[in-house]
């Protein structure tokens, strides 16, 4: 019997054993599993945290005597444009390792020859002794170089050719005298400025209409600078830089800035890609920088940061990165600065072993150029360039009047500024979630004090897992019912719901004096849970009166239209709104807050209650002063749950807001959530570029949010509970 027994306790001995072991094992792999999705999140966004920096790749030795006239990205299959033998432009371009000769551009020596680029395509401005002006893509050439290799139709050759070149006269009269010029492009417009002793000429050529030609003539001027690309000139003249715009007469010149001119140094104006920025330098050692804008119906320039140089360094090149909102600036002091092209943060300096001309961006690859070689540099963490400043702070963007916080990360084409402000994406979740409690407080804990409170115990076991069956609801389900049937109806529905929100209170009052009275006069059966029944016809009864005879009512007797005025109070359209999302979003999560609360009120020891009645409280008093203080832990861990939720919730946000990212706190106006935007962009999102890093980043803020959320409300919900049993 005893061996028996003893059996029978080892096997449940090891029966528990493996239970045990069993059990912790899944624990861990439920610590494991969120170690590593806090790691991922966390090795995702790290980038943003590093220093971008370079790293050499290669260096090419240029033949003696010769110019890099133009950039190319050798290592992609792009030429570059090599001067140094005279009348002819020779086209390098890589292979086996080295450079080699691809082609010879040789135009007779009477001619004059330049390079220019446009969104790192590079092109030859080829200018006859007679003022004909010919721009041809060095894409092109190289592409003829390829036929004559292989020994291709001389005809298509020429044709190629022609297709692809711009062509137009110059006036003898202002070529013949002319002593320097320089040649501007972009994607409409060329533009070339002559420099005469008598002045400066400038001619506009529509490459898409190229029988349109503009003509200026600047007397009296010290330099022009051209920016094709916004169709405006900066004119020096004497300490004064002043703003020309193509449609305007050369004499309507507005005036942008003034400056102490040196004796030693130049102005140094240096224009970002698109001609939408430019970068300025006087005899300072400060650098502004200048964005277009619009003004009084005209587009201008305005100054927006400066950022400093070293005393007497001057910046000699400026070179921003087609994706990445990072600008390389080059000085003579053998210095190159990484700067956020938002912010104007100087986010790293690196000191170059020898000295630089000019640089060029070709993806994650810097090019750097002088007369003895060509360097390229693999430049890393490049996401680096993204600070806290240009992710919260307000910045001025290119084409904005005011310092605004956008968030805009899709941009049209290439060179363009990447806008990654989490300011509207924090506001909008957060507008979002605290109108949403509003909404649900007062019907959650509401129904939570009823059912755990007033209510017989036989209706609140029918109530309760009716309400709690509510959370069962799939919140894309609640979105779709809000976004169909809402939002359509919202011009209206607001007015009769806020009509509605004032006058409930009235309502129920009035109730609660006549239900009384009249459920004395009922059956035994039904009088007990009366209360619930005048209370809801009542509502329903309201609700009817605030959709169909208030507006009308209302707004015949102020004699105006509120739905006209209502819409045109938001620039967001009525029904994306940020009340018909806390509508929606207040309804979602009033399930989650009513269960957590009803348990804490239902939890309240009738020893408590029994003893507030024996002193003579009332039912209301007993409410108030003792079960509503002793659940006020889980009521307030409830609410904070909530808020969690609500922060948290994706599919209604996504599906109701119209994901209008506006930094704004109005009720009608749109928003946009940070869930809903990883639902929307992450997916979208190139893998391991800044775009792709920040989304994790807001992921970061997210779980941090909830997780802080819910600590706090476990710590409030305990420390609560502890002083009100020492109470």
């Amino acid at each position: 019997m005893t061996s028996y027994s003893d059996s029978i306790n080892r096997k449940r001995q090891r029966n528990d054993r493996w239970g045990r072991y069993i059990v912790t094992g899944f624990g861990g792999l439920v610590l494991l599993t969120l170690v590593i999705l806090i790691s991922h999140l966390v090795s995702q966004a790290l980038p943003l945290a590093l220093v971008p920096n370079i790293e050499k790749e290669h260096q090419f030795a240029l033949p003696q005597g010769s110019h890099v006239e133009n950039a190319g990205d050798l290592l992609g299959g792009q030429l570059v444009v090599i001067s140094g033998e005279e009348c002819r432009f020779s086209l390098f371009g890589y292979s086996d390792n080295n450079i080699t000769k691809h082609h010879d551009y040789i135009r007779p020596c009477d001619h004059q020859l330049s390079t220019t680029s446009l969104m790192g395509e590079n092109a030859i401005v080829d200018i006859s002794a007679g003022g004909q002006v010919r721009v041809v893509p060095v894409r092109s050439l190289a592409y003829r170089s390829v036929l004559i290799a292989n020994n291709s139709d001389p005809i298509a050759q020429s044709s190629s050719l022609a297709s692809s070149t711009i062509s137009f006269a110059l006036p003898s009269k202002y070529w013949s005298q002319t002593s320097s010029w320089h040649f501007a492009l972009s994607s409409k417009w060329s533009a070339i400025a002559l420099h005469t002793p008598s002045g400066t000429f400038i001619r506009w050529v529509n490459q898409l209409n190229p029988t349109q030609m503009i003509d200026k003539f600047f007397a009296n001027v010290d330099k022009v600078h051209l920016l094709p690309g916004a169709q405006m000139m900066l004119v020096e003249k004497e300490a004064h830089l002043f703003l020309s715009r193509l449609f305007e007469d050369e004499s309507e010149l507005s005036l942008l800035t003034s400056f102490n001119k040196p004796s030693s140094h130049d102005t140094s104006i240096l224009s970002l890609e698109k001609d939408r920025t430019f970068f300025l330098q006087d005899g300072a050692s400060h650098v502004s920088r200048w964005v277009i804008h619009r003004d009084a119906n005209k587009l201008g320039f305005i100054e927006t940061y400066q950022f400093s140089l070293n005393v007497g360094e001057r910046l000699v090149d400026i070179k921003e990165h087609a994706s990445i909102n990072v600008v390389a600036a080059l000085t003579d002091k053998h210095r190159l600065l990484f700067i956020n092209r938002v912010s104007g943060e100087v986010v790293t300096t690196i000191d170059l072993p020898e000295p630089i001309q000019s640089v060029s961006w070709f993806g994650n690859r810097l090019y750097g150029y002088n007369d003895d070689a060509i360097f390229i540099w693999q430049a890393n963490h490049l996401s680096g360039i993204t600070t806290w400043r240009s992710l919260f702070a307000p910045q001025h963007y290119e084409g904005y009047t005011d310092v605004d916080t956008v968030w805009q990360t899709t941009n049209a084409t290439d060179f363009q500024e990447a806008k990654f402000s989490l300011t509207p994406l924090i506001i909008g979740s957060m507008k979002a979630s605290l109108l949403a409690l509003f909404i649900a407080i007062p019907v959650a804990i509401g129904a939570a004090i009823y059912t755990a409170f007033f209510a017989k115990e036989r209706l609140r076991h029918a109530l309760k897992p009716a309400i709690e069956m509510l959370e069962a609801v799939p919140s894309v389900l609640i979105g779709f019912i809000a976004a169909i049937w809402l939002s359509p109806m919202a011009e209206q529905f607001l007015f009769s719901f806020a009509f509605f929100l004032i006058v409930i209170p009235f309502v129920l009052i009035a109730v609660a004096f006549v239900q009384r009275p009249i459920a004395d006069r009922l059956p035994a059966k039904i009088r007990h849970g009366a209360e619930l029944g005048f209370a809801i016809l009542g509502v329903f009864i309201l609700g009817y009166i605030s959709v169909v005879w208030a507006p009308e009512w209302f707004f015949s007797v102020i004699n105006v239209d509120g739905f006209d005025m209502l819409a045109a109070e938001s620039d967001s359209p009525i029904g994306k709104t940020t009340i018909v999302v806390a509508l929606a979003l207040g309804v979602a999560i009033s399930p989650s807050i009513y269960s957590i609360a009803e348990d804490a009120i239902g939890g309240v020891p009738d020893e408590l209650k029994h003893a507030s009645f024996a002193l003579g409280a009332t039912r209301l008093q007993t409410l108030k002063h003792v079960v509503l203080h002793v659940a006020f832990p889980g009521i307030t861990a409830a609410i904070m749950l909530g808020f969690g939720r609500a922060f948290g919730e994706t599919m209604i946000v996504l599906m109701v807001t119209g994901n209008t990212p506006i930094s704004s706190w109005g009720l009608i106006e749109g928003l946009r959530a940070l869930t809903a935007n990883l639902a929307i962009e992450l997916p979208e999102a190139d893998v391991s570029s800044a775009h792709y890093q920040i989304l994790f980043f807001t992921a970061g803020i997210l779980f941090v949010f909830t997780f802080v959320v819910n600590t706090i409300a476990e710590f409030t919900r305990q420390r609560l509970r502890s002083r009100s049993y020492y109470e």
